[in-house]
């Protein structure tokens, strides 16, 4: 059964308080534009579509979805960093993109921290390591043990720079499997190359795995989060598998240029904010596995900061540094 997908907190009034100073007069008046930085069919593109349906509708204009992938996720985010500060052109990012590349890469033309700012919370994610059906194992410790045993015979393949990259150099790190990385621009073609058998192993989120774990296209060995997913019973969490220390979760959201006006924020947060509550949105994320999000920018900022802690001891313990 898929699980509703939840609140983080109770009421809209506690998501939105401290957060909304005078409106926005006149804002929007033109269509706003929405940059995902990776193809469409992934796991952010997934999100962006479900999460921002009924958008434009609240904020009276039209809301455009463009797909800037490429470089991990860093054309997109750059494109939005240099941005006019006005609200028109915004960023689906998170975790990847705003917590990540910062410590995962040693120079970057923009800071995160600096030239992009929240503006709402979406839903958040969770990771799963899987195999094409072909390979011999079940488990991850059948797959260290497989890949011990034919050394750079087992390739393993994801977006490289992120989340599921990191994840799959983390289960390296601590089980001493010998895999070959192949780098992808993003999730979907990833996926793909390991249902056809192209590469054998996978690390990508729930949201687009979880349709082809269940039509059995890919076997699932260990999901990221604190808990089974509902849809999975009987695939163990990385610590029931022995690996812990992973972030159990992706966070996705929508970030602006940094100067952008802070009443511009609050409306575009009480705008998102109004229709991820909306029955329609909580049962579209919910569909694909995901849990809905509400905070206001700034306990968005606060969690941001937080998650950033956790992945750089990932970073360091993995090993993964890129140009």
């Amino acid at each position: 059964m898929i699980k509703r997908a939840t609140i983080l907190i109770a009421t809209l009034g506690a998501a939105l308080a401290g957060a909304t100073p005078a409106p926005a007069q006149g804002f929007p008046d033109r269509p706003i534009k929405l940059i995902v930085a990776y193809p469409p069919g992934g796991p952010t593109d997934t999100i962006a579509r479900v999460a921002t349906q009924g958008l434009a509708e609240r904020l009276g204009q039209s809301v455009i979805i463009e797909n800037l992938s490429g470089a991990g996720g860093r054309i997109g985010t750059r494109a939005v960093a240099r941005a006019a500060p006005d609200g028109y052109t915004l960023l689906v990012s998170g975790t990847n993109d705003i917590v990540i590349a910062p410590v995962i890469y040693k120079s970057l033309d923009y800071d995160p921290a600096k030239d992009i700012a929240p503006v709402a919370a979406l839903a958040t994610d969770s990771n799963a390591i899987v195999v094409n059906p072909a390979l011999p194992v079940h488990t991850l410790a059948e797959l260290a043990d497989y890949a011990k045993a034919n050394p750079g015979k087992v390739t393993s393949g994801a977006t490289q720079g992120i989340a599921p990259h990191l994840l799959l150099e983390f289960f390296r790190a601590r089980t001493g499997a010998d895999m070959v990385f192949v780098p992808y621009k993003g999730g979907a073609p990833a996926i793909a190359d390991v249902i056809g058998n192209q590469i054998q192993v996978n690390a990508s989120a729930k949201s687009v795995l979880l349709p082809q774990i269940q039509a059995g296209r890919l076997r699932a060995l260990a999901v990221s989060s604190a808990e089974r997913w509902p849809e999975l019973p009987d695939v163990p969490t990385l610590h029931e598998a022995g690996i812990d220390g992973f972030p159990g979760v992706l966070w996705f959201t929508l970030m602006a240029p940094a100067a952008t006006p802070p009443a511009v924020i609050a409306k575009l947060n009480e705008a998102v904010n109004l229709q991820l509550l909306s029955k329609a949105s909580r049962d579209a994320i919910a569909k694909i596995g995901l849990e809905t999000r509400v905070l206001s920018p700034g306990a968005l900022a606060g969690k941001i900061a937080e998650e950033a802690g956790l992945w750089q001891a990932v970073v360091r313990e993995s090993g993964v540094h890129l140009e």
